[in-house]
C-alpha cells in the first residue's frame, strides 16, 4: 500500500461522476460503498465529495472483490479489515527488527569492551622439577595441566 504514503494519491480531486467513471461504476454505487464505511470521500468546502487517486485504486479493488471473486460487501469489509490489520502487523515486525538489530549492536559492542577490558593474560605455573619430596618424605609426581588460552 506504498500509494497511500503519497499524499498526492490521498488529495481529493475527482468528483463523484468522475471517480465513477475511472472505477468503471455508477456514482450511486459511490454512495452506498460511502454509506457502507468502505470509502471516505474528501470534502469540498461547499460538502461536494473529492475522491482520491486512492479512493479510485479502492473502488477498482471493491470492483475486484466483489465481481471476479464473489465477495458480497460484508465480505469486502472483512478483507480490508484484514488487510489493515496485516499493514499494522507488518510494521509492528518491522519495528521489532529494527529495534532487535539495535540491541544486538549494541550487545556487541558491550561484549567487545568486556572482552577489552579483562586481560587475557595468564601466569604460567612452573611444576617443580619432575619429582619432588613432600614434608612426610614421599616421593610425588608432577602433573602438567593444560591451559587453554581464549582466541581473540
Amino acid at each position: 500500500m506504498a500509494a497511500a504514503q503519497d499524499p498526492d494519491q490521498l488529495r481529493g480531486v475527482y468528483m463523484i461522476s468522475v471517480a465513477a467513471e475511472l472505477a468503471g461504476m455508477h456514482p450511486q454505487t459511490l454512495r452506498i460503498y460511502e454509506a457502507r464505511g468502505l470509502i471516505t470521500p474528501k470534502r469540498s468546502p461547499k460538502n461536494t465529495r473529492l475522491y482520491s487517486q486512492e479512493d479510485v485504486r479502492r473502488l477498482k479493488r471493491i470492483q475486484e472483490l466483489t465481481g471476479e471473486l464473489g465477495m458480497n460487501l460484508a465480505g469486502v469489509e472483512k478483507v480490508f479489515e484484514l488487510e489493515t490489520e496485516l499493514d499494522r502487523m507488518q510494521r509492528r515486525v518491522r519495528n521489532l527488527e529494527r529495534h532487535a538489530e539495535r540491541v544486538e549492536r549494541e550487545l556487541r559492542g558491550e561484549i567487545e569492551r568486556v572482552r577489552r577490558s579483562v586481560k587475557h593474560e595468564l601466569v604460567l605455573y612452573e611444576p617443580p622439577p619432575a619429582q619432588t619430596l613432600t614434608s612426610s618424605g614421599a616421593r610425588v609426581r608432577a602433573v602438567r595441566v593444560p591451559v587453554r588460552r581464549p582466541e581473540r
